[in-house]
């Protein structure tokens, strides 16, 4: 195939996607920060533990150019509706430049098991956590953007041991939380094609790398794409998966909203709910999705930029913004301040801004369906959890119909787009709850 011809497959890939929906959305010792490099390993399902410790002088550089920042006008309207506000951003620079302390989070960090392996010329980085407790089940856990592995340092230990949370043994897992590639401490792609189907199929790969030939799978934003994207490839490996962010929308729902088009008639009022939430999305919330999707080397200011990258990380949903904003007024309820800027200094330090925007180009450019559609898994159980502050809260009667083996599904109380970040209690709960059926056949 030529080169022309093969371009325009992709554009058409592209613009498929969007027609259809939208998207949500180093060897053994320690890491500096430095070019990622894709490295031969002495063999290639090689195993290196690995562990964090950023030089200081990255540190005192991030400061200055904190407060370096040259300020924007203010903006012309009284709410979030022209974005990420000058009063909360400057609230989030002040206390990151003298309040946030990241050896906090290297310690935490290096506290757990953490790993590197090669797999298809790629160096993922991972935790792996083995639970005490027998025949723990093995789950694999994926963030999104724009998270990464800071978002499930909460639920390790509930998951892996649930007796200290009030859960019984017989729940416990072993957990594996990779970071994504163009992610974290994972390679930087120096080619094009690391989409959702490849993802997943490294997965597989690094869960069976470990020793595992039975295993569950769990995520939320891109995490939930790879968990149906896995659903879709069914791996004889895999007994199941558990979604926050499921892919649940009917095509003719989808088209309404892409198109933005009443909504179809004879929707119950959970479903119209869903669809509101959808078609506001839609017209109000994909100004990072398009961008990333479309032109994402041309965010060089997030790489040069500290602020500028917290403003974008900030401005995911609407509803995201309004449980970040309120931690810098001190209502701390679900996500604090350290929160926020662990997450946000982990893709400074790694400048990984532009590698995690470019993974949705790849993303898109051979995706069929949207983040929210039904993709297909048929013959895989699923768990849903429909979290009420997502970026819609899918219903039972879409749940249904998009998962023909749905084994649980439930409306937690509270909860958002991250659920495990900002709800570890109830996320692990709705873990546990959702894929205990599934232990019988690990």
């Amino acid at each position: 195939m030529d080169a022309t011809k093969k371009s325009e497959e992709i554009d058409q890939h592209r613009r498929r996607f969007f027609a259809t929906a939208a998207m949500g959305i180093a060897a053994a010792g320690a890491f500096s920060i430095l070019p990622a490099r894709l490295r031969a390993a002495a063999e290639d399902n090689a195993i290196r533990p690995f562990r964090v410790n950023v030089p200081e002088e990255q540190l005192v550089d991030l400061r200055r150019l904190i407060l370096a920042t040259r300020w924007p006008d203010k903006e012309t309207v009284m709410d979030p509706s022209q974005g990420v506000q000058l009063t909360t951003i400057q609230k989030l620079a002040h206390y990151w430049a003298t309040g946030h302390d990241w050896r906090k989070v290297e310690e935490r960090l290096n506290a757990l098991p953490q790993f590197m392996t090669e797999i298809d010329g790629l160096d993922i980085h991972f935790i792996h956590v083995r639970s005490k407790h027998e025949n723990a089940l093995p789950l694999i856990v994926t963030h999104g953007w724009p998270g990464s592995i800071i978002e499930q340092l909460k639920i390790i230990d509930p998951l892996t041991n649930p007796t200290a949370h009030g859960a019984s043994a017989s729940d416990a897992f072993d957990i594996v939380i990779p970071s994504l590639p163009g992610y974290g401490f994972s390679g930087k792609p120096i080619a094009t094609g690391w989409d959702i189907p490849r993802i997943a199929r490294t997965w597989v790969t690094l869960m069976k790398r470990l020793g595992y030939t039975r295993f569950v799978a769990a995520g939320g934003d891109v995490g939930a794409q790879v968990g149906d994207e896995l659903g879709v490839q069914a791996p004889p490996e895999l007994l199941g998966i558990h979604s926050n962010m499921p892919g649940t929308v009917p095509a003719d729902v989808s088209k309404t909203v892409n198109f933005h088009e009443p909504a179809p008639a004879g929707l119950s009022a959970e479903e119209q709910h869903a669809w509101d939430q959808l078609d506001f999305f839609y017209k109000k919330g994909l100004g990072y999705a398009t961008e990333m999707s479309l032109r994402p080397q041309t965010l060089y200011g997030l790489a040069d930029s500290p602020v500028g990258l917290a403003a974008w990380m900030l401005d995911h949903d609407a509803r995201s913004y309004e449980l970040i904003a309120r931690a810098f007024d001190g209502k701390t309820e679900g996500l604090t301040r350290d929160d926020v800027l662990d997450n946000v200094t982990l893709y400074w330090l790694t400048n990984t801004a532009v590698s995690s925007a470019r993974s949705y180009w790849d993303y898109s450019s051979t995706a069929k369906k949207g983040f929210f559609d039904v993709k297909g898994v048929t013959a895989i159980p699923v768990a849903v959890s429909a979290f009420p502050d997502e970026i819609y809260t899918a219903p039972r009667s879409w749940a249904e119909k998009a998962y023909p083996k749905l084994i649980y599904y439930n409306k937690p109380p509270k909860g958002g787009h991250f659920a495990a970040w900002e709800q570890p209690q109830f996320y692990s709960e709705e873990v546990r709850a959702g894929l205990r059926s599934l232990r019988k056949s690990a």
